[in-house]
This record gives C-alpha cells, sequence and structure tokens, in this order.
C-alpha cells in the first residue's frame, strides 16, 4: 500500500515538535571503529619502528611512553574535532530551516534536497518536496546560534577514550613479557586481531560483507603504519 506525504493545510497531519537535539547514540558504530582504529594505527607507528634485535628495557620503556604520549595528544585532538565538527553540523541545519521558511519555495526546495542524501532529493517529486518544505516551515523558529549539549561533551570524550584506550591493548606485551622479540609479536597478533573485529563491525554496520571487510581493514592497517613508519610519524 502507497505511503503518501501528510498535506500542508492538515493541521492535524503535521508531527509533533522536535527540536535539534543529541542523536539516539552519543557516537555512532561509524564514529566509533574508526577512532579506534586510528589509535590502534598511531600505537602501531611505535611499536613497528621498534628494533627487537637492539631493544633493551629503555628502549622499550621509551616506546612505550611515546605511544601513550602520543595517543593521549591525538585523543585531545580529536576530540576537540568532533566537537567542531558536531557545532558546525547543527550550524548548517540551522542554515537549511531558515531557507524553508524563506519567501523564496524554489530556495527552500533546493536547500531542502542540498540537505537530504542524493539518492533521496532525487528520488522524490517536486510537488513532495514542496509538501515537505511547508510542513517543515510551519514548525517552530530555529535557534539563532547552534549550540553544544552535554551529550557532545559526552561524545568528546568517548571520541578521546577510544584513542587513548586503543594504546594498551598493543603495548601491553611490552609491559609484561621481558624477550622484545616475544613481546612484538604478540603485540602484532594483537593488533591484526583489533583491525579484523573493527573491520567485521563496520561490515556489518555498513552492510558489506563482514569477513571479507575485516580482511581489507587488517591489510588497509598494514599499508598506513608502514606509511606512517615510512614518514617518520
Amino acid at each position: 500500500m502507497p505511503t503518501t506525504l501528510p498535506k500542508a493545510d492538515d493541521a492535524t497531519s503535521v508531527p509533533p515538535r522536535r527540536t535539534i537535539g543529541p542523536r539516539r547514540r552519543v557516537l555512532s558504530p561509524s564514529e566509533r571503529i574508526p577512532e579506534a582504529l586510528f589509535g590502534l594505527i598511531m600505537v602501531l607507528s611505535f611499536t613497528g619502528s621498534l628494533s627487537v634485535a637492539t631493544a633493551g628495557r629503555s628502549e622499550v620503556r621509551e616506546m612505550l611512553v611515546g605511544a601513550i604520549g602520543c595517543n593521549t595528544a591525538w585523543g585531545i585532538v580529536d576530540a576537540v574535532m568532533y566537537l567542531m565538527g558536531t557545532l558546525l553540523e547543527r550550524g548548517r541545519v540551522l542554515v537549511t530551516l531558515r531557507a524553508l521558511r524563506a519567501p523564496d519555495p524554489a530556495g527552500g526546495r533546493a536547500a531542502l534536497v542540498e540537505a537530504l542524501p542524493a539518492e533521496v532529493g532525487q528520488a522524490l517529486r517536486e510537488e513532495h518536496l514542496e509538501e515537505v518544505r511547508r510542513v517543515l516551515a510551519r514548525g517552530p523558529e530555529p535557534a539563532q546560534r547552534p549550540a553544544l549539549t552535554l551529550d557532545d561533551a559526552r561524545g568528546a570524550l568517548g571520541v578521546f577514550l577510544l584513542v587513548f584506550l586503543s594504546t594498551f591493548p598493543v603495548v601491553l606485551p611490552f609491559v609484561f613479557l621481558a624477550d622484545a622479540e616475544r613481546a612484538l609479536r604478540l603485540s602484532n597478533g594483537v593488533a591484526i586481531a583489533m583491525m579484523f573485529v573493527g573491520g567485521v563491525g563496520l561490515g556489518r554496520y555498513a552492510g558489506f560483507r563482514p569477513f571479507r571487510t575485516g580482511l581489507v581493514m587488517v591489510a588497509l592497517g598494514a599499508v598506513l603504519v608502514a606509511i606512517t613508519i615510512a614518514l617518520g610519524g
């Protein structure tokens, strides 16, 4: 049975007001998994540059301090960028809502198409876009400026922790094993497992083949680590 959009002149068809608020999840899987993989690649750039043939406890200690310090710094940077991105995205939503309420209907429809995913915007006919524009235009006045919320702060903290905590599974073998070569092998095994599991999670989330996506993520991670080490990262 085909569905129809609500009529703009039917007051009972207008859905209840929903303000711009936090997402259902503070961080979606598409945000959580890449952040963890990013932290993993950063710490691998330290463990991968360690020469086990000549590494003593002092060299291992320096590597551990460098890896933890680097991921701490990048976790802070990523958290700040997350907040900036959230604020800019929310500001763009307000710009779109104001365009929908402007006297120019054609401009409002154009703003609506730009805000929608390309496939959705192309599938809707002009009369459908106009109905949606009218319904949204009858909503409450948009806020004057975007603002961050407590959930945004939680999201930023989550970004930091994902980057920071991804360090420890990879460096723990160097803490508990005196043999640097054995520790490196175990560390690399843990890293491969983490990249594979992360790839499987992304594959399931995006509708790809999970096992194949996991293998691709391992290969991509290895290439990125090699590039990072080669460039002195």
